[in-house]
């Protein structure tokens, strides 16, 4: 596909990534100081700014209000609020550039001006303390997707990475589902065990998401997403947002990250302790260099998620400054173009890319605000 051809589907339909954690990021490394790390100015430390995003081809974000698991209670939940409000913060700070979202009609009169859709997913059942009046208040604060779990369990969902408690979700569980679908709020099956994906499958009436998973057949770990799974969602109409964490798409990096978590777990370090465990791989990784992710590994990924789901269910969610390491040729926000060149030279038509990018996405929106407003068939979007 040729330059004027990409920029072509670009301009039509810009990348809708499913998750950046670029909110954490700037919490972690500057206590959410908009002076110290500039957005507006292309930086080093993050890999995620204004000007990258405009050279990636991004025309709409979800920003992960994100907090570790390792915050429980009432502390998760103003946590996670925090992360609301600096989402909210920057979305005012840079008006000219980015514009608050929380339905279809504002991403497309955020690119009808000319902005960057920002709209908010929150990675974590963790953040609503199992309460459902806390889920709706985060749903009135913009929240559009909540990831049923992170790394831990929690008390109504089992987690992918940690050992299952329930077999999938509990009766509270099924509410929450059910009354996400009621607000019209994406439920997000990434980190969520494969028992836990195949429950919310049959308990929603809405299209589901994987905001940021990849291919279990083609890098087995469970954050990725079964074969069964994915052919489900052309009967739900849902989308798996392909991720580019190299330790989900590259069984060399897989094997690596196995061998470090069997460390970890010697020197009394948990692999499911976010900050924790990403401390000791760094560690490791000045012993033994680890194996390098490549752009074409994310290929395969997608071209699985759409032989066995349809191009109709796929999509991007990058996961970036969510992890410090990422794919040779996907190393920032920059990578997108780089991505859809190469499924391009697969075959990859300007409409298969449209959907990936961002017009399978915009209809799962929409039918989930469908869902909300009572309809029985959604409406085209």
């Amino acid at each position: 596909m040729s330059a004027e051809l990409l920029t072509g589907v670009l301009a039509e339909h810009p990348v809708w990534d499913g998750h950046n954690d670029l909110p954490w990021a700037m919490r972690d490394l500057v206590g959410y100081d908009m002076e110290r790390i500039d957005v507006a100015a292309r930086g080093e430390r993050t890999h995620t700014d204004l000007p990258r995003l405009r050279e990636g081809g991004v025309g709409a974000q979800f920003w992960s209000v994100f907090v570790p698991a390792q915050l429980a209670g009432d502390a998760a939940v103003t946590a996670s609020l925090e992360q609301v409000d600096f989402v909210r913060r920057m979305t005012d700070r840079y008006a000219a550039e980015l514009a608050l979202a929380t339905s279809v009609a504002d991403v497309d009169a955020a690119w009808a001006s000319g902005r960057i859709a920002s709209l908010m997913g929150m990675e974590g059942g963790h953040s609503i303390n199992s309460s459902l009046g806390t889920l709706r208040m985060f749903h009135a604060l913009g929240v559009r997707y909540l990831t049923l779990t992170h790394n831990d369990n929690v008390p109504w969902a089992d987690s992918a990475t940690d050992e299952p408690v329930l077999g999938g979700l509990s009766d509270f569980g099924r509410d929450v589902v059910r009354e996400m679908n009621r607000l019209g709020m994406l439920v997000d099956c990434s980190h969520v065990s494969a028992d836990t994906m195949r429950d919310a499958l049959a308990v929603t009436s809405a299209p589901i998401i994987f905001s940021h998973s990849s291919a279990r057949a083609v890098c087995d770990h469970p954050r990725n997403v079964p074969d069964d799974v994915l052919a489900s969602l052309a009967t739900n109409g849902g989308v798996c947002m392909v991720t580019f964490v190299p330790k989900f798409v590259s069984p060399t990096v897989r094997e690596w990250d196995l061998a470090a978590a069997e460390e970890a777990k010697a020197e009394g370090v948990d692999p499911a302790d976010y900050a924790a465990y990403g401390e000791f791989c760094r560690g490791r990784r000045e012993r033994e260099p680890q194996p390098v992710a490549t752009l074409t590994d994310v290929v395969a990924h997608c071209e699985h998620v759409r032989e066995v789901a349809g191009i109709e269910h796929i999509g991007l969610g990058g996961d970036y400054d969510g992890v410090d390491l990422l794919p040779e040729g996907l190393d920032d926000v920059t990578g997108y173009p780089r991505l859809l060149e190469a499924l391009a030279e697969r075959g990859w038509s300007a409409q298969d890319l449209g959907a990936l990018t961002s017009g399978n996405i915009r209809r799962v929106l929409g039918d989930a605000e469908d869902v909300a407003d009572g309809r029985d068939e959604p409406r085209r979007h």
